[in-house]
């Protein structure tokens, strides 16, 4: 989209904060463009209180801005930052979107690939803690579930207690 229609969509105005000067376009990947000013750009240091523009930013219909406003909350490491990103009404794209950006991958200790619902074997005993017992070599965990932002961790069910494990005791079945 040029420049121009951009500039139409958003009323002449940064599609985060309002702002109305120095506005280019910049290129969410995998969404489209959006226009942004210098502050937002990241091209000057913006005030903490700044970023408070993105809770309205967050109810736009416009799939690609979104997808930024999702990632930018994101990366803010503040509580309403975190609550503002949980409370977006995402479109089914924008979700597809967000899936990918956040998807952790996990990896055996042979570096195989872990999907939902695997079944893996440990290669190693491992004293469970605060269960009060130890998970022995060679045990198959079916039905394992992936954490889904730490690709090290996964989730299964050991002498029926339900456990985290790390990717690098395991190996696919």
């Amino acid at each position: 989209m040029a420049l121009s229609d951009l500039l139409i969509r958003s009323g002449g105005t940064c599609e985060f904060c309002g702002a109305g000067d120095g506005l280019e376009e910049v290129d969410v990947a995998p969404a489209g463009q959006i226009v942004l000013c210098p502050l937002c750009r990241g091209e000057a240091e913006a005030e903490p209180s700044h970023w408070r523009a993105l809770e309205g930013a967050a109810w736009s219909q416009e799939p690609a801005i979104q997808f930024a406003v999702w990632r930018k909350l994101g990366a803010l490491e503040q509580p309403w930052a975190t609550e503002a990103r949980g409370a977006m009404a995402l479109t089914p794209e924008v979700e597809g979107w967000t899936q990918m950006a956040g998807a952790a991958v996990h990896r055996d200790s042979n570096g195989a690939v872990l999907a939902q619902g695997d079944s893996v074997v440990l290669i190693k005993d491992l004293v469970v803690k605060g269960a009060n017992f130890t998970a022995k070599r060679g045990t198959v965990v079916r039905g394992i579930s992936l954490v889904s932002d730490t690709a090290s961790q996964i989730e299964g069910r050991v002498e029926g207690q339900r456990i985290v494990l790390l990717t690098e005791f395991v190996k696919k079945r």
